[in-house]
């Protein structure tokens, strides 16, 4: 019994520990990660609490729809033409230096309108520069703060990293959404801009207390590229240089020459644009078809909510996420979404909402974490940036062209053509895929080396 005793330890040993590597709350293990969510929290809430609010200031102040939809173009406009050179600004930049400034760069911003819109002094011009302002910022700001976040963690707990991200997301959304209007009723406008602000301030507060993960204790972790010197320990001439060495372009070729990110970027392009827009998809549908009234897509989006956050959790078990794994949940997404869009009743609805917003969760935790560990570490911020020009892209054109099927051929049929279209394409990529993987590799023969010869002789 008592040399047993040792097989049996180790064996509950071993399977303790895969029982941890499965918990999708591990990345809390990180002290740093527990601060970084905490603050991730405090600032998505200030960021629903703006966000609830400015879509009607702005059109208070401009007095038109389309100067509303001008002012959000505005700001989405430097995500299209500037990510890659804001993805240059994060490989060259040491990351908690560019995650703080950036952070601190849009708190300000939030602050200014806040007493903008307190002393009524926002005007369009005015309002037009803020929305710029801001989307440049967040073009340096998004690659900073997601590879922040992952660098706090080793690299089989980054799953774990983003889901926690996702559902803290979610809970953050909620909450702002609510304080939101409590705080505008007691306090006006501005004061939504205010602790908007003030969140952003609390974020780059806590970044220089972070902790980064060794990554030479890494066992997943690619060994490093040679560097001259670190980022850190470079003057303000030479990291000047540095980002001028650092080119967007190379950013855009490597994305380029990886078969594996052009497959993420072209099935999670084809799913943002004919399957992913359920705030316009779903209200059409809920309205129009389905013939009920606003009350009853707010049911819908709560659903939306609580799948979001389940998908999440199931995500967060994830340890080493593939395309093949993003392209088969658009594929299953693509199939709930004809059914929904086939729904004959709101309950039944309901009903397939929830899991549409869990595939789409676990898709979104498995591409993020392709997208941001397949790169060697030197090129992340490059590549993060060539995403967000796509993502902004596609973001762009989603709306338009599914509100323009709708209008041609109807909610239902929109839906339907739009998940069939998604689910052949993942289909075809999947099997394409598989195809490859069982051809053989040939191995070209090689003569020998003299030597060999020799040592195989003897």
């Amino acid at each position: 019994m008592s040399l047993l005793a040792p097989a049996r330890l180790r064996r509950r040993a071993a399977a303790d520990r895969a029982r941890s590597d499965r918990n999708p709350w591990r990345s809390l293990r990180y002290p740093s990660m527990r601060w970084w969510s905490v603050a991730n929290l405090v600032s998505n809430a200030g960021t629903w609490m703006q966000l609830t609010v400015q879509n009607l200031l702005v059109l208070q102040v401009t007095g038109s729809a389309a100067m509303t939809g001008l002012s959000l173009a505005v700001q989405a406009g430097p995500g299209l033409l500037l990510g890659l050179f804001g993805g240059a600004v994060v490989d060259a930049w040491p990351r908690k230096l560019t995650a703080a400034v950036s952070q601190a760069a849009l708190g300000a911003v939030a602050v200014v309108t806040a007493g903008l819109v307190a002393f009524d002094l926002l005007n369009v011009p005015t309002l037009l520069l803020l929305a710029a302002v801001t989307g440049v910022i967040a073009t340096v700001d998004g690659p900073a703060c997601a590879l922040l976040g992952n660098d706090l963690v080793y690299t089989r707990d980054v799953p774990s990293a983003i889901a926690l991200g996702s559902a803290v997301h979610s809970v953050g959304r909620l909450a702002g959404t609510a304080l939101a209007g409590v705080a505008v009723v007691l306090f006006g406008t501005s004061a939504a801009f205010l602790a908007n602000g003030l969140s952003f301030a609390f974020v780059a507060a806590v970044i220089p207390f972070l902790r980064l993960v060794d990554r030479a204790r890494d066992p997943d972790a690619a060994p490093p590229p040679p560097a001259p010197e670190p980022a850190e320990s470079r003057t303000a001439g030479a990291r000047g240089a540095a980002l001028a060495g650092t080119s967007p372009r190379e950013g855009l070729s490597f994305f380029l020459r990886r078969p594996r990110l052009v497959a993420l970027a072209a099935i999670t392009g084809l799913s943002a644009v004919f399957g992913r827009n359920y705030t316009l998809t779903l209200a059409v549908l809920v309205t129009g078809p389905l013939a009920a009234g606003a009350g009853s897509f707010g049911t819908v989006s709560t659903a939306l909510a609580v799948g979001g956050i389940v998908g999440a959790l199931v995500a967060g078990v994830l340890q080493r996420p593939s395309v093949r794994l993003v392209a088969a949940m658009a594929g299953i997404g693509a199939l709930l979404q004809v059914a929904a869009g086939l729904a004959p009743s709101l309950a039944l609805l309901v009903l397939l909402v929830i899991p549409m917003a869990m595939v789409e969760s676990v898709s979104d935790t498995a591409g993020t974490t392709v997208l941001q560990t397949d790169p060697p570490a030197h090129m992340r911020g490059r590549v993060l940036g060539v995403w967000r020009s796509l993502s902004t892209g596609w973001g762009l054109v989603g709306p338009p062209a599914m509100g323009l099927l709708m209008e041609l051929a109807g909610a239902r049929a929109a839906l339907v053509l739009g998940g069939v279209l998604i689910a052949g394409a993942s289909a075809a990529g999947l099997l394409v895929h598989g195809r490859r993987a069982r051809t053989p590799v040939a191995v070209p023969a090689v003569a020998p080396a003299p030597g060999q010869v020799m040592a195989s002789a003897a």
